[in-house]
């Protein structure tokens, strides 16, 4: 079944474990500070629905993180949860992706 962008949602969290200062997306971010996140790291993510491209810094640059619903159950608890590659969870741009 093809998803449209519209069936595509994601939680940022500000702290491990679904903790802290939240804030739900629903649209493509190119930088996240923009829109009124105040940290440049997410510490964890839940993906409610689609999939989600998240980038290291504004622009869609940097790191890449692949964020599936049908990955880990959507629940990402730690950025090493979506990040073998990287030392920081330094997220600043996110996307969603279209099947």
């Amino acid at each position: 079944m093809l998803q449209n962008h519209n069936d595509s949602r994601v939680t940022l969290y500000e702290s491990e474990n679904f903790q802290g200062y939240k804030f739900e997306l629903t649209d493509d971010y190119p930088s996240l500070q923009a829109m009124g996140w105040s940290s440049k790291e997410v510490s964890s993510i839940r993906v409610l629905s689609g999939a989600w491209v998240a980038y290291q810094y504004p622009g869609y640059r940097g790191y890449q993180y692949i964020l599936e619903r049908d990955r880990q159950n959507g629940e990402y608890r730690k950025y090493t949860d979506y990040s073998s590659q990287a030392h920081s969870s330094q997220i600043q741009s996110i996307r969603r992706i279209q099947h």
